[in-house]
């Protein structure tokens, strides 16, 4: 009963509130204020018998289906939420501190969840229809949502939520959440002040993504820094900051512009430091070559499994680019340019660990060298499924180790001491 008395209710405010509710800021108060005259005047006309918490709840959840994003507003506020993902109107499941679990939020039908989607793309240049079913958005308080509807959807629409964690700000924060330990931390913090090259890789959900996020904000604020990403999703807090988003083609096909096509362009805006949300394809060679034409100390997320992955995936990459590339001059170039490999992985337990700090260290008969300088060792899981273990350094000095010296970076060889 109580739906049709929404969807009547929900009808009459676009229809006699249509500027109101049409505003990209909507004034909640003044909506708010809106939907209750409504409400009211709708359950004079055609009484439902509905109580006065009904007509509350109902309030309630009009505010945040027309000023917020509906059933999902209570999820996206809960920072112990960290993804969202949403298989049609009522399978709705979370990842709640590392594990995933069933919601107990529910959409009416499609119909609303529809509307959701369109709520989050009109201010937006993405779309969705059935000629292009699928498309990646971020939304306003910087969590990137992923959204595939039918006919490739088959239960229904289909969103994806990645949650931006506002309150992980520093090394520090990453270190609560055992992300790294200290040596680690001065170690990357110095190493982006150093301009040091630097891929951070791992599994979807793994964290590269924050933890690029996090130390981005150690690059110096008199530096010019220019971020190129498929779906803006990087939060730095510089000054300086020229953000890039790529461009998927409109309705009739046209008007599409790749990550390749702004990185070549960025090359020409005189940046002190690109970074790149993802590589994902041909971009890797043009970013190889712009760290061989002066542009280091430049960051990227790469999806791979382990450090010896990355490379295979880069190989891969530039071998299909386009260019007539051999195999050695690919290992070449690789080898010349990027110095570091940040490896994340996401745990049994649901935590999410830097397992491999892994230097690059040139080649060898012809083969691609690399070298740990920090790893993590698991040593057991105990009865309530948390995984117990440790990171150790393993000795070895960064070959760039200079390079710290060279900007002034004060970091002691001692960091480095096995174990």
């Amino acid at each position: 009963m109580s739906k049709v008395f929404k969807d009547k209710v929900r009808k009459k405010i676009v229809a006699d509130y249509g500027n109101l509710v049409s505003k990209e800021n909507i004034d909640l108060q003044e909506l708010q204020d809106a939907i209750s005259r409504v409400v009211e005047e709708v359950a004079r006309r055609e009484p439902q018998g509905l109580t006065e918490q009904d007509k509350k709840r109902i309030i309630q959840e009009l505010i945040d289906e027309v000023g917020g994003l509906g059933p999902l507003e209570g999820l996206l506020k809960d920072p112990n939420i960290t993804e969202i993902m949403i298989n049609g109107p009522q399978k709705i499941y979370i990842e709640r501190s590392g594990k995933r679990e069933v919601s107990s939020i529910k959409f009416d039908d499609e119909a609303q969840l529809m509307y959701l989607i369109y709520k989050v793309l009109a201010p937006t240049r993405r779309h969705v229809d059935e000629t292009t079913p699928y498309t990646e958005v971020t939304l306003r308080d910087g969590s990137r949502a992923n959204i595939v509807i039918p006919p490739i959807s088959l239960d229904g629409p289909s969103i994806t939520i990645r949650k931006f964690m506002k309150e992980i700000k520093s090394v520090e924060d990453l270190m609560k959440l055992g992300t790294l330990d200290k040596r680690m931390a001065d170690f990357l913090v110095s190493c982006i002040k150093a301009k040091v090259n630097i891929i951070f890789s791992g599994a979807t959900g793994a964290g590269k993504t924050t933890t690029l996020n996090v130390l981005s904000s150690y690059i110096g604020n008199d530096e010019r820094v220019v971020t190129i990403e498929d779906t803006a999703e990087l939060q730095l807090s510089q000054e300086h900051v020229v953000r890039l988003e790529a461009r998927q083609a409109s309705i009739e096909g046209k008007g599409e512009v790749s990550i390749r096509d702004i990185f070549k362009n960025s090359l020409r805006m005189r940046p002190d430091r690109i970074v790149l949300g993802e590589i994902r394809g041909a971009e890797a060679l043009d970013m190889l070559q712009a760290i061989c034409s002066g542009h280091a100390g430049s960051l990227a997320v790469l999806h791979a499994n382990s450090p010896h992955d990355v490379i295979s995936r880069l190989e891969m990459m530039i071998l299909t680019s386009g260019v007539p590339l051999n195999l050695e001059v690919v290992h070449r170039q690789i080898a010349t340019t990027l110095q570091l490999i940040v490896q994340q992985e996401q745990l049994i337990d649901g935590s999410r660990k830097i397992t491999h700090i892994t230097q690059v260290s040139g080649m060898k008969k012809g083969q691609i060298v690399l070298e740990d300088i920090f790893v993590y060792d698991m040593h057991n899981i105990d009865e309530h499924g948390i995984v117990a273990g440790s990171w150790r350094a393993t000795g070895i000095v960064p070959g760039f180790y200079e390079a710290f010296r060279k900007e002034g970076v004060v970091l002691p060889k001692e960091i480095f001491s096995e174990g």
